[in-house]
């Protein structure tokens, strides 16, 4: 199995490289210091636009009954104003994400109840990026990105961070930023 998934990767790889596509996977290195397991893929599409394919996924409970579960998937279409993978870039995105999150203060004074509740739910939404990714060397590159824009949040609310009888269940339309990165890239 493991060689089939390999040669698979290998041939895609190689199909992208024969027509001139760019390959490139990264890390957000925002994501990293929050212990949230994180990967992005993007492909060249054309000689200015790319393809980037962002998901995260934080499975840890922390001490003090604090919990920030989510899985994130977060697709962008990116137009470059120079060439792909190089410096300017603006971007479309669509985001969907699953949650259990409690006990949590969140910077900036936001969502204050998650310190006091538990939430579990789900999202879902869109926005737009600009940002800028910097050449390090043939292989890597450095990328600034931060985007704004809406996600539609359902949830269910419970008084216990960890179990606790279901007090309410709704749903919040959200406008903020919905894109923060700061991530290292390699390129094949």
């Amino acid at each position: 199995m493991r060689k089939i998934i390999f040669l698979s990767l290998l041939v895609l790889s190689s199909v992208f490289i024969l027509q001139g596509q760019n390959i490139g996977i990264k890390t957000n290195l925002l994501a990293d210091l929050t212990t949230t397991i994180n990967l992005g893929a993007e492909i060249g599409l054309g000689k200015k636009t790319t393809l980037d394919i962002y998901g995260n996924y934080n499975p840890w409970s922390y001490t003090n009954q604090r919990k920030f579960r989510q899985v994130l998937v977060q697709p962008e279409f990116r137009y470059w104003f120079c060439e792909r993978f190089n410096a300017h870039f603006v971007g479309i995105h669509l985001h969907g994400a699953l949650f259990n999150v409690g006990g949590v203060t969140m910077p900036f004074n936001m969502w204050t109840k998650l310190k006091d509740y538990r939430y579990e739910g789900g999202l879902y939404g869109a926005g737009i990026s600009y940002g800028y990714q910097w050449v390090l060397s043939t292989h890597w590159n450095l990328e600034a990105n931060v985007g704004v824009g809406y996600a539609h949040i359902i949830y269910e609310q419970y008084r216990c961070r960890h179990c606790g009888k279901k007090v309410k269940e709704g749903h919040y339309n959200y406008v903020g930023p919905t894109k923060a990165a700061l991530s290292l890239m390699y390129l094949f």
